[in-house]
């Protein structure tokens, strides 16, 4: 029987995947460089970094070594298992839902990610998240010309996440301008 994640898509414990998925490392460490590489868009403190890691290795999602080192205390490392590598490879190519904060922090989450592994698939994960948000504004275009003339809190409300979607669709266009003229990486 195969565990099922407990995280939403907006969890912190896919940000941390992801950094094991590029390479075993520590928990400090691992909070470092979310701090350093993607601390406009996650903030979670050195706390939860670690209680994330030790639920997930009790998940069998990572596996942690002790390593010791010659004049520190040693080190509790972690890598991906191959369950948290499927589960990892299963987020990270799912289209982000059609909400603002799930697109600037999952989403570029997603992109970085994607980035840092496989460059040359950007592009499709940036359409396919292009291709989402199109379905969820159509979605919500309709239920507002659905709306009573006196529902006027509720078109306000549906208005303005057709401007949202409108404007991240125009950025997603924006990112993938700006990742074609990237030079090609090895």
């Amino acid at each position: 029987m195969s565990k099922k994640p407990s995280a939403s898509a907006i969890s912190p414990e896919y940000l941390l995947m992801g950094f094991l998925n590029l390479h075993s490392t520590h928990g400090y460490d691992l909070h470092e460089r979310i701090y350093q590489e993607l601390g406009q868009i996650w903030h979670i403190s050195l706390s939860q970094t670690y209680n994330i890691l030790n639920r997930l290795e009790a998940e069998g999602y990572i596996k942690g070594e002790i390593k010791a080192q010659e004049k520190s205390p040693p080190r509790h490392y972690f890598q991906l298992t191959a369950s948290g590598r499927r589960r990892f490879d299963e987020w990270l190519n799912t289209p982000t839902e059609a909400s603002v904060h799930a697109i600037r922090v999952e989403f570029l989450t997603r992109l970085y990610f994607a980035y840092a592994a496989m460059p040359q698939k950007v592009n499709d994960l940036i359409e396919a998240q292009i291709v989402q948000l199109r379905a969820g504004l159509i979605h919500i275009q309709t239920m507002h010309r659905e709306l009573a003339s006196d529902q006027i809190f509720n078109q306000l409300g549906l208005e303005l996440r057709i401007r949202q979607l409108t404007s991240l669709i125009d950025w997603l266009e924006e990112c993938r301008i700006r990742f074609s003229q990237l030079p090609p990486t090895k």
